[in-house]
């Protein structure tokens, strides 16, 4: 009787072939950080041993031990061949931490921007009609731009009482999420000097903090949560050679950041202990 003939099963397709590829990564990265700590050590000699310790463990298959590490996402320790100087480590220990990627266009404390978008919109369309208010998601967070003309009088720095229901409206969006908050002042390119101000720096800034100052006053938004800028003729928006244009360059821009656009802020200092003095 003839034995039928099996059939050949078909070979499994290699799903890890990317090992090969990460592990050269990981060798690569490992003799990076060698590098920079050698260089680093004003002892040569010193520097010297450390070298050639991480040589013998690359060449003698000990690295192989953290490589087993890395794809396994322990801990491992590398001997490395013994020495009389106490400078020099006696092992090189890998530890292996995944940390999970943030959502886009998260962080902590940051939250979405989409539906602040949607609600201004909406309450704010009969202004945005009028073209005293512009609305628009930029790559740095929300911004909601309003005209010179809804906001202060042409060469002053005081908020129009006319439009204290639009930033309320702003003020109201504004407490629905933790996202921090600059104010940027703008103007066109003619030139300005007045008793109060002698430049238009001075008047895009104190035009920002005219509008921080009503928000924080009437509608209670924590000053912390907020920066101003002053960028005088620097940013405009339209050409200033025509009055259509200035008009629409002179404004103040608040801008509700996101994670890209926090980027651009000076961090946080951490609040020194109780009775530490500060140097400097």
């Amino acid at each position: 009787m003839k034995m039928a003939r099996r059939r050949k099963q078909a070979a499994h397709e290699n799903h890890e072939r990317w090992l090969v590829s990460y592990a050269d990564f990981i060798t690569l990265l490992f003799a990076f950080f060698v590098v920079m700590f050698a260089t680093s050590q004003g002892d040569k000699m010193k520097a010297k041993q450390v070298s050639d310790s991480v040589k013998a463990a690359l060449e003698d298959g000990k690295f192989s031990a953290v490589m087993r590490a890395v794809l396994g996402k322990e801990k491992a320790k590398v001997a490395v061949p013994p020495t009389d100087d106490p400078g020099v480590p006696k092992h090189i220990e890998v530890r292996v931490v995944t940390v999970p990627s943030p959502e886009p266009g998260k962080g902590p404390g940051m939250a979405d921007l989409g539906p602040s978008l949607k609600l201004l919109t909406e309450e704010l369309k009969e202004e945005i009609a009028a073209g005293r208010v512009q609305i628009a998601m930029e790559a740095r967070g929300l911004a909601i731009s309003f005209k010179e003309a809804a906001l202060f009088p042409s060469g002053e720095y005081s908020v129009s009482p006319k439009l204290h229901p639009a930033l309320a409206k702003v003020a109201k969006a504004m407490m629905k999420v933790p996202n921090p908050v600059r104010l940027e002042g703008h103007t066109d390119s003619m030139p300005i000097r007045t008793g109060r101000f002698h430049s238009n720096w001075e008047l895009s800034a104190a035009r920002s903090i005219a509008v921080l100052e009503l928000l924080t006053t009437d509608f209670q938004v924590p000053t912390s949560r907020m920066s101003i800028g002053g960028y005088a003729d620097t940013a405009p928006l339209y050409g200033n050679d025509t009055e259509e244009g200035r008009a629409r360059n002179r404004r103040v821009d608040l801008i509700i950041l996101n994670q890209v656009g926090v980027l651009g802020e000076p961090a946080k200092a951490v609040a020194p202990k109780s009775g530490a003095v500060p140097s400097g």
